[in-house]
C-alpha cells in the first residue's frame, strides 16, 4: 500500500512499522490483515525498562508503535557503547532473535507502545507470503548500513562530525515513519544517551551543540532540534541517505522458468 500506511490493529492512524514495509513493497489490506493475525499482544512498557538482556534468549519480533529505546552493549569496566538508537518503525529482536543468546541489550528511554509476535510465527508468515521473507532481508540491510556509518562515526569522524552525522540520520529516519516535521524534529535522547552513542563525554558533546550552534547550522530549543542550513550539517559529518532500491516484483520471466522446472 504505498504512499498510504495503515495500523496492524485496523484503525486509519499511521502505523510506522507498516510505513517502513510500505517503503519497500507494496502491502494490500490481506497482506496487512495477515500480518495483524501474528500479533500476539499489543504492550506499553515504562521507560528504563529492558526489553532485550545480552546473553539471553529472546524469541520474539517486537514492533515499534510509538517510543524510544537504545540497543548498547555494557563492558566489563563499568562503559557502555549504545549501538543504534531504536525509533518508531525499528524492531526489537532484529537481530537478537536470530541467535541463540543476544549479543546486545535494550533498554526503554521513554514508555513505549509495541506489538509484538513470536520469531516462528513470522517465518510462518514468511513461508506463505514470501514477500514478507523479502522484506525483512531488506530491513536487515538498512539496518547493517546504519551500523556501519556508526562505525565510521566512531572510528574515524571528528566529535563534530559525528553529531552533525547523527542528528541528520535521526531526521531521516524519522522524517521516513512521519514523525519529523520538514526541517526540524524532537530529540527524545538525553545527552548521556548521545555520548554513548557517539563515544564522547558529556561536557565533550555539549561544546559540540555549542559549536553547531554558534557555526549557524542548527537551533535547540528544548527537545526541539531545527535546522538551519540542513545541506551544510549534511557536508560537515559527510552524510549519504539511505536509497534502498525496492523489492522487485515478481517477473514473467522468473515465473516462466519455475513453470518449466517443475516439468
Amino acid at each position: 500500500m504505498q504512499g498510504q500506511a495503515r495500523s496492524l490493529s485496523g484503525g486509519q492512524q499511521t502505523d510506522p512499522f507498516v510505513a517502513r514495509l510500505g517503503r519497500f513493497v507494496d502491502l494490500a489490506p490481506a497482506d496487512l490483515s495477515n500480518l495483524h493475525d501474528i500479533i500476539r499482544q499489543e504492550l506499553t512498557v515504562r521507560k528504563r525498562r529492558d526489553l532485550v538482556v545480552d546473553g539471553y534468549e529472546f524469541g520474539n519480533l517486537c514492533f515499534v508503535m510509538d517510543g524510544f529505546a537504545v540497543r548498547y552493549k555494557l563492558l566489563r569496566n563499568g562503559k557502555r557503547q549504545i549501538v543504534n538508537l531504536v525509533l518508531p518503525g525499528d524492531v526489537i529482536g532484529l537481530p537478537g532473535s536470530f541467535v541463540e543468546r543476544a549479543r546486545f541489550s535494550v533498554v526503554t528511554v521513554t514508555d513505549m507502545k509495541l506489538q509484538v509476535c513470536a520469531l516462528d510465527d513470522f517465518v510462518a508468515l514468511c513461508y506463505r507470503q514470501p514477500k514478507f521473507g523479502l522484506v525483512l532481508a531488506w530491513l536487515g540491510i538498512e539496518e547493517s548500513l546504519t551500523y556501519a556509518s556508526h562505525i565510521v562515526n566512531i572510528g574515524r569522524r571528528t566529535p563534530a562530525e559525528r553529531l552533525a552525522h547523527v542528528l541528520v540520520e535521526l531526521h531521516a529516519r524519522l522524517s521516513t515513519v512521519g514523525r519529523a516535521g520538514p526541517h526540524a524534529f524532537d530529540l527524545p535522547f538525553s545527552q548521556e544517551v548521545l555520548s554513548d552513542a557517539l563515544g564522547l563525554s558529556v561536557p565533550h558533546l555539549n561544546r559540540m551543540l555549542a559549536r553547531l550552534r554558534k557555526d549557524r547550522l542548527i537551533t535547540v530549543d528544548g527537545r526541539l532540534i531545527t535546522f538551519i542550513d540542513r545541506k551544510a550539517l549534511e557536508l560537515l559529518g559527510h552524510y549519504q541517505p539511505l536509497e534502498l532500491r525496492r523489492v522487485p516484483p515478481p517477473s514473467n520471466h522468473s515465473r516462466t522458468g519455475a513453470s518449466l522446472r517443475a516439468k
